[in-house]
């Protein structure tokens, strides 16, 4: 692979962090990782991944960029014990989102492979990898207290670090600096001290608010691989329970808009108990705890919008939730640093001549796709406050139909549950096989003409 420069920078060993690591290796000759936690050796949670606590899915995509960057990192993963629901079987999957519950008879030949370890066994794999790769070295135990630049500011040039261990500052030179700080990411006061503008900012306010407890519940009691009660209109509450390695299972029970959640594990148990199987709440209540509830609370779905600054230096990437931090109930935020390691992967590969502006805006494009797809299950409940633009209604409304047919049809849920792990663009159903299936639903259930698909290839009614 042709060399694009001597030295690149990432700041932050999160996933988005661990993956633009993996991939600026194959294009400099030496990758630093800069995190300010001290990393693990095990599978253990660490204090910069407060979500490692808590609940959280693996999206298909996210699996298939990681088998593509570490080939054969799914089979690792099931060696190490991690859950999976790959046969197709809906009986193990009890999904509800606005309302509607997704068929649980039958197959879904269509439908994705499901990866589940916990967040601390998926890190640690991950880890574990780059690690693995001569030419990355991680500097543990520092704090990242500015950019450095060209005297014109017009290119990042490296970073400015500080040990946390003896307070002793240190300059990094670097081709490319990439933050993969998070949420709490820096660069726009970093920005603003080389001179430039700070990006605006999107936000929608959900006011999510959580608990989670891990458990550990013999193997065979719980027959469902993931149950996921999504807030609906009129209840903006939701309960999920997902089968992690080792017989662990993490629940978790949240409200949104505000609502007051969960204080302990009695009300952990009155969340299931309205939304879950009684038998999952026996399961529960004999369960053995794995540690403390924890709570989480994440004020909205914010995206920095670097895509739409006039002027940005040159060598500086930001990824990750350093760039959009979602609403966590859908998954999508470790499946968009995925998508954008590969997004820079493929600009690296056209060259390094204005990289910061393709990589930002390529990135932007995919960015948009989630965001849309997050603010508008989030308002689409009437207790989340905000404007509903026309792209937002329109797209609650077309998907309502998408939902009633998935209430029945294998085939069409199994194309939803595509679109939900990013697999596929929400484009995908509305080709022709799925909208027969969809408007077969609507008749079935309103009546009215029968539907069925032509000669040619188009939708026709007949009475």
């Amino acid at each position: 692979m042709e060399q694009r420069g001597d030295h690149a920078v990432v700041l932050g060993a999160s996933m988005g962090g661990l993956l633009a690591a993996r991939v600026l290796s194959e294009f400099y000759r030496r990758v630093t990782v800069v995190e300010r936690d001290v990393l693990p050796t095990e599978p253990v949670n660490r204090r910069g991944v407060p979500q490692g606590r808590l609940i959280h899915s693996c999206l298909a995509r996210l699996v298939q960029v990681l088998d593509e960057l570490f080939p054969g990192f799914s089979d690792d993963l099931l060696v190490r014990g991690v859950s999976r629901w790959d046969d197709g079987d809906l009986a193990k999957l009890d999904w509800s989102f606005g309302g509607h519950q997704l068929v649980r008879e039958g197959r879904s030949v269509n439908a994705p492979r499901i990866l589940s370890p916990s967040r601390p066994m998926l890190e640690y794999a991950v880890r574990q990898r780059v690690r693995s790769i001569a030419d990355v070295t991680f500097r543990e135990g520092q704090d990242v207290v500015g950019l450095i630049a060209t005297p014109d500011g017009r290119r990042v040039t490296g970073v400015r670090v500080v040990s946390r261990a003896d307070d002793s500052a240190e300059t990094l030179t670097a081709d490319v600096v990439a933050d993969a700080t998070g949420r709490g990411s820096r660069t726009p006061v970093f920005l603003e001290e080389l001179g430039y503008d700070r990006p605006r900012e999107d936000e929608v306010v959900v006011q999510l608010a959580y608990a989670c407890q891990l458990l550990r519940i013999p193997a065979g009691v719980i027959k469902e691989h993931m149950i996921a009660r999504f807030p609906a209109p009129g209840r903006p509450r939701m309960f999920a329970m997902i089968g992690y390695e080792d017989d662990t299972y993490m629940v978790g029970a949240g409200t949104m808009a505000g609502v007051v959640p969960p204080r302990d594990h009695a009300e952990i148990l009155d969340y299931a108990a309205e939304l879950a199987p009684r038998r999952v709440v026996e399961a529960i209540r004999a369960a053995e705890p794995i540690g403390d509830v924890v709570h989480h609370r994440v004020p909205s779905n914010r995206w920095r919008r670097y895509d739409k600054l006039h002027r940005l230096p040159e060598g500086l990437l930001v990824v990750g939730d350093a760039v959009c931090s979602f609403n966590p109930i859908y998954g999508q935020g470790m499946t968009i640093a995925a998508i954008e390691a590969t997004v820079l992967r493929d600009c690296l590969r056209h060259g390094g001549s204005g990289l910061t502006r393709r990589f930002t805006r390529l990135a932007a494009k995919h960015v948009r796709v989630a965001w849309q797809t997050a603010v508008a299950s989030d308002l689409a409940l009437p207790e989340v406050p905000g404007p509903r633009p026309v792209s937002i209604r329109i797209s609650n409304a077309c998907l309502e139909p998408v939902m009633i047919a998935s209430e029945t049809d294998p085939v069409v849920a199994g194309q939803f549950m595509r679109v939900v792990g990013m697999l596929d663009s929400p484009l995908r159903l509305l080709r022709p096989p799925i909208l027969l299936r969809i408007l077969r639903a609507q008749h079935r259930r309103a009546g009215g003409h029968s539907v069925h698909e032509g000669s040619d290839g188009r939708l026709v009614a007949s009475a």
